[in-house]
């Protein structure tokens, strides 16, 4: 990747690069000692022509394909959605090829630990915390009600960081997969090594009442979780207190001891992503991946949809054949999914990726993955399934933010490094680390975001950034930082419909 004073060349064989300032019209840029006419005014980060793109030809950029161009293209042209088009389809035959997958390079070597709370399960969370979950919209309003009561009597302290009502839309009036959906993501939220004890709420004469549901828990341990039932009681916020108080002498037993960094499980995603997303944030996140991983870390990706024009680099660095078998029927599966919904799989794409300089699934997809770093994929988790092994996983799940972070940490993510280009303030179910792509969001949204990847393209060098932002997440994991989801109290979570959730 080259960065002049105008634009971002990223690969050789690309006949665009990106903007990284207002390029006007009639100016004249210099890349590698050629000359380019500005045709037309190109915003940042969008992407001007290099040279001439007949009709129909493939444009790439990173290297790799993002579509075709719908007419000729000029040199000094800005090149978008008025001149470009997605190329996916609905299914395409793969090979595997892990000859292919680039070598897996650490920025940081050293030896990484954290202070975090070991569970008798043999998780680690990074938080002590009291979940109130309901088992159905019912009690939304009271749950919420609860842990305002609770955290009145018994405050976050320095080994209890609070109590969380998540409520949520589902639990009656659902079958078949929507149920099944709610049953494993609420049985999974459970296990998250994040909370020191749990409270299900149910009402009594729900779908998902108590009784079916606790199959979906499997064994679980009597003192850090509970349940009641709202019909069941003449007071129900009388005797959620007893229960909750329970939990809380329960949590204050852990307290915060140092492990290795392999016990710290982080999901990556992204929202709002723009033209930058694959040049400053993701890749600075893939750089955290492979530090990680290589230490034996766990990285969950996920956004299955925004892999789609990319996932053959995914499939050739599986770790075996079977891994690869499995991203195959992760991506073919997703495509099927809008199919049966008479979807066109190239709509990911929202209005502010298109006004941020993204012209197609494709060229949002590459950016995407870059989260992934260059690890190996070792595993592929299915939606409302827990993590097994170590390594960089592959999550199925939508585009959707609410919905594919909720099943991440349903799977055992403790934190989540979130990207974004555009800004966004959602909160999720674990502590979000909200990483920019350019530095005016940060500064804009300071009280949203975290940490400034657009450093990238005002001088600082990868490996410097790699550093500040790795010592920033084990303060977050330590509790010396909360994130500012966590200071904003922003916490929310979703379940996946069947029905076409893109």
């Amino acid at each position: 990747m080259e960065l002049t004073k105008d634009v971002i060349v990223i690969n050789e064989k690309d006949p665009v690069a990106v903007a990284t300032r207002l390029l006007a019209n009639g100016e004249t840029i210099n890349i590698k000692g050629k000359s380019i006419l500005v045709k037309v005014n190109i915003p940042v980060p969008h992407k001007i022509a290099l040279r001439r793109i007949e009709k129909g030809s493939v444009v790439h950029k990173y290297g790799y394909p993002i579509g075709y161009a719908t007419r000729d293209i000029e040199e000094g042209e800005w090149v978008h959605t008025h001149n470009v088009k997605s190329a996916l389809t609905e299914a395409l035959s793969y090979e595997y090829h892990p000859e292919r997958a680039p070598a897996m390079k650490p920025l940081i070597t050293r030896e990484l630990t954290f202070n975090g709370y070991r569970r008798n399960d043999g998780g680690v969370g990074i938080r002590n915390y009291i979940y109130i979950i309901p088992t159905v919209f019912c009690v939304n309003g009271p749950i919420e009600k609860l842990a305002t009561l609770a955290e009145k009597e018994m405050p976050a302290a320095a080994n209890f960081d609070g109590f969380i009502p998540f409520t949520h839309e589902c639990g009656c009036a659902e079958s078949g997969l929507n149920l099944s959906y709610t049953r494993s993501i609420l049985a999974g939220m459970s296990k998250n090594p994040n909370a020191a004890g749990v409270l299900f709420v149910g009402l009594g004469c729900e779908i998902n009442d108590l009784t079916s549901f606790k199959p979906s828990l499997g064994d679980f341990d009597p003192t850090r979780v509970k349940f009641i039932a709202y019909q069941d009681v003449e007071d129900e916020f009388e005797e959620s207190l007893k229960l909750l108080r329970e939990l809380y002498a329960h949590a204050l037993t852990y307290q915060r001891e140092t492990v290795p960094i392999s016990k710290l499980i982080v999901g990556s995603n992204c929202a709002g992503s723009d033209g930058f997303s694959g040049l400053t944030a993701n890749p600075l996140v893939g750089e955290i991946t492979d530090i990680l991983t290589a230490q034996g870390g766990t990285s969950v990706m996920t956004e299955v949809p925004e892999m789609f024009g990319a996932e053959q680099i995914l499939m050739d660095r599986a770790i075996d054949e079977r891994v690869f078998r499995d991203i195959v029927g992760l991506i073919n599966d997703s495509k099927a999914y809008y199919k049966k919904y008479g979807i066109d799989v190239s709509r990911n794409p929202t209005t502010g990726n298109f006004a941020g300089g993204l012209s197609t699934l494709e060229e949002k997809s590459l950016g995407c993955i870059e989260k992934g770093g260059k690890s190996k994929v070792a595993d592929v988790i299915r939606f409302g399934r827990r993590l097994k092994v170590p390594g960089l996983n592959l999550f199925e799940a939508p585009g959707h933010d609410l919905v594919s972070i909720t099943g991440q940490v349903a799977a055992g993510c403790t934190l989540i490094l979130f990207t974004t280009g555009r800004g966004t303030p959602g909160g999720f179910a674990a502590p979000v680390l909200r990483v920019t792509t350019n530095s005016d969001i940060f500064k804009h949204k300071r009280k949203w975001n975290d940490f400034d990847a657009g450093a990238l393209l005002s001088g600082k060098d990868m490996q410097t950034l790699t550093e500040e932002l790795l010592t920033l997440i084990i303060k977050v994991a330590n509790g010396e930082v909360r994130t500012n989801t966590e200071v904003n109290k922003y916490f929310e979570m979703g379940i996946w419909r069947d029905g076409i959730t893109t």
